[in-house]
């Protein structure tokens, strides 16, 4: 039978090749090239689908405003700091924090201050507790900013805590992520909000998704600020241990004192202005005068000029010397990392990797187990928690610097993710986050060269498979 429409597939073929040329043209000169590769391959073989993704979801932008405000944030962090000398810590000494301090500093702004007192908390109910307590103890301002809140028993205590500070008089703020704490943001607004607390979405979607930038871009930092008293950053969100249900979680947070309070604070006061143009006022905080632990914040994103989470991290891994422990839930790293952890192993620096024996993104576990075949030979420990979902991010150096706070070793973490990371210098601090490690792996699956080397071949097949989509996940 004659086509009745001859013309139609002689349109097809030319737009099929059209989408192909202007991908080649376009993708590579906007994203990196392990990126671009993956989506080189989507659009070949689906191009009506593959460009159409790439353009919603292939390029970190974000709008011109968010980019203007953080750099604003940015130049007022900086400007602010300039006449606090006197809180100041300046390394000594030839170790990886003479060379890591100013680099940190360049990278997200802020200047390592001394005189912290840092309380490593592990227990999750009682991280939560701890949170509750010192919300239900304030008396000027209470700032949170979480990736996650769910309507759960916990998100009904904090919100509980919330509104009960806000009726003592205390100044109450929520900036939660508008999807991951969608759940929360739904059962909770109008209430808190009924009671005095200024509740804010971030990185809103729907109608608003061009304010904000690329649709999957996320707010996963994780922060509390109690007034001038106590702050907390690490890897727990608002919600109970299980509420994914089989993956109990494995946290680690950080409750501190001293001038890392005040910073933390202007971490929020940038994100509160980028989303609201507010613009509130930090006060500094005074060093301790019974701790005197040195600590410096990294807060990283899309809106920065450079990677810096992952040039943080791989700055490390280069300077270590002896030791190296990194911990993480999701590890899908690029080029760069993966390069910087073999060149570590080689050169002798006793370097572990401690990821979760469980996983509740299975694509991302079958893409993190293809990098094993490059890790393992080099010389990589690499243990597998259990029984718990290990959703800890922290790493240790050597003997004197750790690192604590939201941060993956992933691709989404290092590019599209607003986080937030907090370097301790101290001997102390590292000794106690070497002890949780040490419990971490006491309960480990610890994996060997040559009996990973003999897995099947269909699990090397769906690895592979999984591993071409990692600028995707």
């Amino acid at each position: 039978m004659a086509d009745p429409h001859p013309g139609v597939g002689a349109w097809l073929l030319i737009l099929d090749w059209a989408i192909r040329i202007l991908a080649l043209l376009w993708i590579p000169m906007r994203t990196t090239p392990g990126a671009a590769r993956s989506w080189m391959l989507l659009v070949a073989f689906v191009p009506l689908l593959g460009l159409p993704a790439y353009l919603l979801l292939g390029h970190p932008w974000l709008s011109r405003e968010r980019v203007a405000r953080q750099r604003m944030a940015s130049q007022v962090i900086r400007d602010e700091q300039a006449p606090l000398a006197h809180l100041r810590w300046t390394p000594v000494g030839d170790g990886a924090e003479v060379e890591m301090a100013p680099l940190i500093e360049r990278l997200g702004d802020f200047m390592p201050t001394h005189g912290n007192h840092v309380e490593l908390l592990d227990d999750y109910d009682g991280a939560l507790r701890r949170l509750v307590g010192d919300i239900d103890g304030a008396r000027q301002r209470v700032h949170l900013l979480y990736y996650l809140m769910f309507d759960d028993a916990v998100g009904d205590a904090v919100a509980a805590a919330l509104v009960r500070a806000a009726g003592r008089g205390v100044q109450c703020r929520l900036l939660l992520d508008a999807v991951g704490a969608k759940r929360g943001l739904r059962r909770y607004r109008t209430r808190l909000q009924a009671a005095g607390v200024e509740v804010h979405d971030m990185l809103p979607g729907g109608l608003r998704w061009r304010r904000s930038g690329r649709m999957d871009l996320r707010n996963h930092r994780k922060v509390a600020v109690i007034d001038n008293r106590a702050a907390y950053v690490g890897s727990q969100n608002l919600a109970e241990a299980g509420f994914i249900p089989g993956f109990p979680n494995c946290e680690l947070v950080a409750r501190v004192q001293g001038p890392a309070v005040a910073h933390l604070e202007a971490v929020f006061a940038s994100d509160w202005f980028i989303e609201t143009g507010e613009r509130l006022e930090v006060t500094p905080t005074l060093p301790l005068h019974d701790a005197d632990i040195a600590t410096q914040l990294l807060p990283s994103g899309p809106a920065y000029p450079f990677e810096n989470a992952r040039d943080t991290v791989n700055a490390l891994i280069h300077l270590a010397r002896r030791r190296l422990v990194l911990a993480t839930p999701y590890f899908v790293p690029d080029d760069a990392t993966l390069s910087a952890l073999r060149i570590a192993a080689l050169s002798g620096v006793d370097t572990q990797l401690i990821l979760s024996s469980s996983n509740n993104q299975r694509l991302t576990a079958w893409a993190q187990e293809s990098y094993y075949d490059q890790l393992l030979p080099a010389g990589v420990k690499i243990a597998l928690s259990r029984p718990r979902f290990l959703h800890a991010k922290h790493l240790s150096v050597d003997d004197g610097i750790a690192l604590i706070g939201s941060i993956n070793l992933d691709i989404r973490s290092f590019a599209l993710n607003a986080e937030i990371g907090m370097l301790c210098y101290d001997r102390d601090v590292v000794a106690r986050i070497r002890g949780i490690e040490r419990h971490y792996l006491a309960d480990a699956e610890h994996l060997d060269a040559a009996a990973w080397a003999r897995r099947p071949l269909w699990r090397r097949s769906r690895e592979g498979i999984a591993r071409l989509a990692d600028a995707m996940l």
